[in-house]
């Protein structure tokens, strides 16, 4: 059995020249494009997001792939304004040589090495894999031995939405209700977003700065 860390990829994100593009979007809805210099984009997009008319920024999506267990992605499915594609455990056979005969889980990162906590869910995880194995050698598909797999399986599954979308996922994902592990991947993401587009997340950073620091420090540990 693995246990990895979670993890993402950014593979397609917008760049500073498709804020012209969402300009040109909004300014359509005022006619007022013979406004446009090489300067105002930014300024624009600021006092659109500002105002909450967040329609304009749809015109522009962001794809990332992420690496995380299926509980993880149980939640982010929800957000149904988005697009998904996720490992299948109907046809992704673990007891094959290519995913090494064993099953990979995701570590948590609420409980520590060592903790009673962490024995407990290691000891569970290590069942599963027996389970799921044995299941195998019996004669049983994937699709049937996928029964016994918990929820710390890993998975991969890239997601695909508007830029408002991505807003709304941050907004609530990276919030201090969610659940400790999304807020694990999504927290440094948002961070990264900001970085290359900070005129459309500079609001989010700056609610969640602090917590983006510690999340990143937890991944890269």
């Amino acid at each position: 059995m693995r246990i990895i860390k979670p993890s993402y990829e950014i593979l397609n994100l917008p760049s500073r020249e498709t804020l012209r593009i969402l300009e040109l979007a909004g300014r359509t809805c005022y006619k007022s494009e013979d406004k446009m210099t090489p300067e105002t984009a930014e300024p624009f997009i600021a006092r659109i997001v500002a105002s909450g008319h967040e329609s304009v920024i749809e015109h522009a999506s962001a794809t990332v792939r992420f690496v995380c267990d299926r509980g993880v992605t149980h939640e982010m499915v929800r957000h149904r304004l988005a697009s998904y594609s996720q490992e299948s455990t109907r046809y992704a056979n673990y007891a094959k040589d290519r995913f090494g005969s064993e099953i990979t889980v995701i570590r948590p990162c609420f409980w520590r090495e060592g903790s009673t906590e962490y024995a407990a869910w290691l000891s569970a995880m290590e069942a599963a894999e027996q389970a799921y194995l044995g299941l195998i050698q019996a004669g049983a598909k994937p699709q049937e031995a996928r029964s016994v797999l918990p929820n710390s399986l890993k998975t991969e599954i890239v997601m695909s939405a508007n830029m408002r979308e991505w807003r709304h996922v941050f907004r609530l994902r990276c919030d201090t209700p969610a659940h400790p592990q999304i807020r694990e991947v999504m927290l440094p993401l948002l961070g990264e977003f900001h970085e290359r587009l900070p005129v459309l997340f500079a609001d989010l950073f700056e609610r969640f700065q602090d917590d983006i620091v510690k999340y990143r420090t937890i991944l890269a540990s």
